[in-house]
């Protein structure tokens, strides 16, 4: 079954992401007092997979996701698809391309994370995010 395992915010831009045990996502916003939160926009909250992190070295919340998840693979997700945490329902929206604070995490992941970053995603759906919530696929296909 696919949970939650961690969830972020930053209260500033590029600031350290804070790691909380629970999280209130804002309909067609995002974490509230994350400043990545935006409002009707396609990049409200990140969700990222421990697998994938895993396969590249890293930690939950390097990347700077919201969500990590296990269980999910976030990059098989389709655009469009919708998933339920707890009362919070998400819709896929976009794929994070990597930028140059990945490329400072270590040289050459930039490239190597291409397609592999997450999926950005709009809540259609607020609520209380905890972690270890169970993450249900709603809407559409998803490969595991």
């Amino acid at each position: 079954m696919a949970r939650v395992t961690h969830l972020f915010r930053a209260p500033k831009k590029r600031a350290p992401m804070e790691e909380l045990q629970e999280a209130a996502a804002a309909e067609n916003s995002g974490l509230e007092g994350c400043a990545h939160a935006r409002p009707r926009g396609r990049r409200q909250v990140l969700l990222m997979d421990e697998e994938t992190l895993r396969t590249f070295h890293l930690t939950p919340g390097m990347v700077r996701e919201n969500v990590t998840t296990e269980g999910l693979d976030v990059n098989g997700l389709a655009i469009g698809q919708r998933l339920r945490i707890g009362s919070v329902e998400l819709q896929v929206s976009l794929v994070c391309d990597p930028c140059e604070q990945i490329e400072a995490l270590r040289p050459g992941l930039q490239a190597a994370m291409q397609g592999k970053r997450g999926m950005f995603c709009k809540v259609i759906r607020g609520g209380r995010l905890t972690c270890g919530a169970a993450i249900e696929l709603t809407q559409g296909t998803a490969t595991n």
